[in-house]
């Protein structure tokens, strides 16, 4: 894809899966590392390669995107006595190569990987201070033997690790061995629908949290954070008038995607027909000259079929556009979604994401998408019920006999699930009132499902980040937890699975320092007012978007999982979460379950998100520990199952 005003001199290089070991006897097989670089393929199925030193060994796969010719890791420094291999993109690595050529070192490739290595050299452990981008890193200093583990400040790409006689290292999980179930863990599961950071699924086995190194010195680890996005304090706001702001938001946005589209080959959006994906079309058609590549998903079910919007940002930017409307086959696509996540994982919207890669693999091999968007500028319903609550919590506490009585509906967002969510948090302090509005099971029905009641409390992570923002405003402090932990263990997790699994590089241009920086200086009333939300965001894009667009209602990537589950996959539910199958993995009781779905079905009340995370980690478990995971399912497989 030829991009307006890039210097085609210069490259960045795409390695899409890493791994390594460091062994603490000197001792290494190199069967092993090539067995764990096979395990992630999917993320880098054009090229692999290795380098060992002793008992430390690293290991990458390249998905080609730049730097064709000269990319492939691992990439040493000018004596190659220090290697580096990296899984993203750095975006200011001209800049820093120029500073660096400056200062002496010499460049033999022309990607943005190279650089990580000699910055190491000239800055040491601050090194990673420097970069803007999406990463996940391994420097080994063979001098030193020091290894050093880097994740994105955002954490846009995985990084997991195991300690067992030295440290392993890969971009996912399934990568490593297994081993015991950590009951932390499934805790944790259970009210969030995903597993946040540093827990995995195994007790082994833990993620390297987003700005955070991880230094293996002589067998010494240690972690170390280097960047921590946070809210400017209240009186530190930005206090411009709005015009300034929208001229600067705008211009903020289009140097972040400018930057995101550097590429050898096509690069798409993915397109939901809301304002953040809407807006990065517009931005990114504006600067190609090819035309830019859209791709939607969309569904039988009226409520949820957003295509007609997908449609009218396509025409509006001149883009080649597809989409698929999606038909369920539960025996196929459940399955296959088990399969690409290493770990159970339960965010529904993660099927029609795996989709939409699945269609924008077929055309290209890099695409944006939206995430970040919501965090930043307000885009949450929860984030207008946190400030109404503030007003409205009487009122709301003597309307509950009333409001408990709507009956249940199947469609997105229904006025009766948003309605009892608020009036049953409401009177909650303001962080567990925000963990109310979207929590899946409670401490009470996580003791009745797994008889456990002394175990972690999960909202116990959501404190320690809230506590870590002290003197920002409330919203900011209350989308600063959204941001570091469901954003980075929920979003960005479903972005990197669903798009890896079909080798698709997704990248995420409002997750960039350019943009992020601004946003959380941002005031409240830029934000949300009221039942308005992204104030500010809408009124950059009102000039680039159409005005349904801007001024239109929170779009995503989410399917109609309540009628669903009243519909063609309720038998599939309940053969899946038979008494039997419970009782033979030994986590969940299958009396609750069991009401669960004849609640559900009778439209007692919407427990779609309870099901579908115990059909996830139901199947993961199956696929992921009952039995040895095989190789991902073929595209022609996963076709198969939306024809």
């Amino acid at each position: 894809m030829t991009i307006r005003n890039q210097d085609p001199s210069l490259h960045s290089a795409a390695v899409c899966g890493i791994c390594g070991i460091a062994s603490a006897d000197g001792s290494l097989d190199p069967g092993r590392l090539a067995a764990m670089s096979e395990t992630l393929v999917h993320r880098g199925p054009d090229s692999a390669g290795t380098f060992i030193d002793g008992g430390v060994g690293i290991a990458a796969r390249r998905l080609s995107i730049i730097d064709l010719e000269t990319g492939d890791q691992p990439i040493a420094n000018e004596d190659r006595s220090i290697h580096v291999v990296q899984n993203g993109e750095i975006y200011n690595y001209r800049e820093l190569r120029a500073e660096l050529e400056r200062a002496g070192h010499r460049f033999r490739t022309h990607g943005d990987t190279e650089v990580i290595v000699h910055l190491y050299e000239e800055d040491g452990l601050d090194f990673a201070e420097r970069l803007r981008g999406m990463f996940a890193l391994a420097i080994w200093d063979g001098p030193a033997r020091r290894l050093v583990l880097a994740r994105d400040p955002y954490g846009i790409k995985p990084l997991y690790y195991r300690r067992a006689d030295g440290l392993e290292f890969a971009s996912e999980l399934r990568a490593l061995p297994r081993g015991e179930i950590d009951l932390d863990a499934v805790e944790a599961f259970l009210a969030f629908n995903a597993i946040p950071a540093p827990l995995t699924i195994f007790r082994d086995a833990r993620k390297l949290p987003p700005g955070h190194l991880l230094i293996w010195d002589n067998g010494r680890e240690e972690i170390r954070r280097f960047a921590r996005p946070a809210p400017a304090a209240a009186a530190d706001v930005r206090g411009e008038g709005e015009a300034k702001l929208v001229e600067e938001l705008r211009a903020r946005l289009r140097d972040s995607v400018r930057a995101h589209l550097v590429s050898d080959v096509p690069v798409g959006v993915l397109l939901s027909g809301g304002i953040d994906s809407a807006t990065l079309a517009a931005l990114a058609a504006a600067e190609t000259v090819e035309p830019l590549r859209t791709f939607s998903i969309g569904f039988e079910e009226r409520s949820y079929d957003e295509l007609a919007d997908a449609r009218l940002v396509a025409e509006h930017c001149g883009t080649l556009y597809r989409e698929l409307v999606l038909r369920p086959d539960a025996a196929l696509l459940l399955p296959a979604l088990a399969d690409a996540f290493d770990e159970p994982f339960a965010d529904s919207s993660a099927l029609p994401t795996y989709l939409v890669s699945q269609l924008a693999a077929e055309d290209v091999k890099v695409a944006l998408s939206g995430e970040g968007g919501d965090e930043l500028f307000g885009g949450y319903y929860t984030y207008a019920a946190d400030l109404l609550a503030l007003r409205a919590g009487p009122l709301a506490r003597l309307a509950r006999p009333l409001v408990e009585a709507l009956p249940s509906s199947s469609r997105k967002a229904s006025l009766d699930y948003r309605a009892k969510r608020f009036v049953r948090a409401v009177h909650l302090p303001p962080l567990e009132r925000h963990h109310g509005w979207k929590e899946i099971f409670s401490a009470e029905a996580r003791a009745e499902l797994t008889g456990r009641r002394d175990g972690l409390d999960p909202v116990d992570l959501l404190r320690s980040r809230f506590a870590e923002t002290e003197g920002a405003e409330l919203l900011a402090r209350l989308q600063d937890v959204d941001l570091g932990l469901y954003l980075a263990d929920d979003l960005l997790v479903k972005t990197d699975r669903a798009s890896m699994a079909h080798s698709l590089e997704v990248r995420v241009p409002f997750l960039d320092p350019a943009v992020t920086s601004f946003a959380l200086a941002l005031p409240t009333r830029h934000k949300v007012r009221g039942l308005r939300k992204k104030i500010l965001l809408r009124r950059a894009a009102a000039s680039l978007v159409p005005e349904r667009i801007a001024q239109g209602r929170k779009r995503g990537f989410s399917i109609p999982a309540a009628a669903w589950l009243r519909g063609e996959l309720e038998p599939f539910a309940r053969e899946t979460l038979a008494p039997a199958t419970l009782r033979r993995q030994g986590f969940f009781q299958p009396e609750p379950v069991q009401r669960l779905l004849d609640e559900h079905g009778r439209r007692r009340e919407d427990y779609s998100r309870q099901l579908w995370g115990l059909l996830s980690f139901t199947l993961w478990y199956e696929r992921h520990v009952e039995r040895t995971p095989g190789p991902l399912p073929s595209r022609r497989a996963l076709a198969e199952a939306v024809a």
